[in-house]
């Protein structure tokens, strides 16, 4: 049976992508805007465009930010995209008064201007492995996936980091915790590679239920 994913709709960016990368791997991905829908799903997915301060102010007024927090603390499988990766931080420099869901420690910093790097970081780069994660079984080493981004998060135990990116500085470019995963870089976006990261993730929640 294909595991029902919640691909929470926070009002910014387009979702059709992430859809449809998911219905790839044999999930059912659901759009949910609201708390009611995310019921008989079995994973999250939050994609994320837009601001940090924006995301965190619009899941506070869809009712989606206690039932985020309490399904994160319940180690209950969800895969954040890039500003749904940041997210999970305490807080970011682009919008010091928002708070994140604080569901790992550490803050979201902004790439600092240098002469002959280009804010954002746009454009693919490679993975060198942290921590083990699951979903990059078969993901060869240095494999390049597609980023764009102007911020990252700096977690403040490491040992969360699964994949570490250079760009003039070494960056978390995913974490993950038991069940819970956040990537920098755009799966949707990044071909052979990026469906092979959905789909071990999708493998996950075939095998746990």
């Amino acid at each position: 049976m294909a595991p029902r994913v919640a691909v929470i709709d926070y009002g910014s960016g387009n979702l059709r992508s992430v859809e449809k990368a998911l219905q790839k791997t044999g999930a059912e991905p659901v759009r949910c805007a609201d708390a009611a829908a995310i019921g008989g799903c079995q994973a999250i997915v939050l994609p994320g465009v837009g601001s940090f301060g924006d995301c965190a102010r619009s899941l506070e007024e869809r009712g989606l930010t206690p039932v985020l927090r309490e399904w994160l603390a319940a180690d209950r499988p969800y895969f954040g995209i890039c500003l749904g990766y940041q997210i999970l931080f305490e807080s970011s420099e682009e919008s010091p008064e928002a708070r994140g869901l604080g569901h790992w420690p550490g803050r979201v910093m902004k790439f600092a201007e240098v002469p002959g790097r280009k804010v954002p970081h746009m454009g693919w780069n490679s993975l060198a492995w942290g921590s083990p994660d699951p979903i990059y079984a078969g993901v060869p080493e240095n494999a390049y996936v597609f980023f764009v981004h102007s911020y990252y998060p700096a977690p403040a135990d490491e040992s969360i980091v699964t994949a570490w990116c250079d760009y003039g500085v070494g960056f978390a470019a995913s974490a993950a915790r038991n069940r819970v995963h956040g990537v920098q870089f755009h799966p949707e976006k990044s071909q052979e590679v990026g469906l092979r990261i959905l789909e071990n993730f999708a493998r996950g929640l075939r095998e746990k239920n």
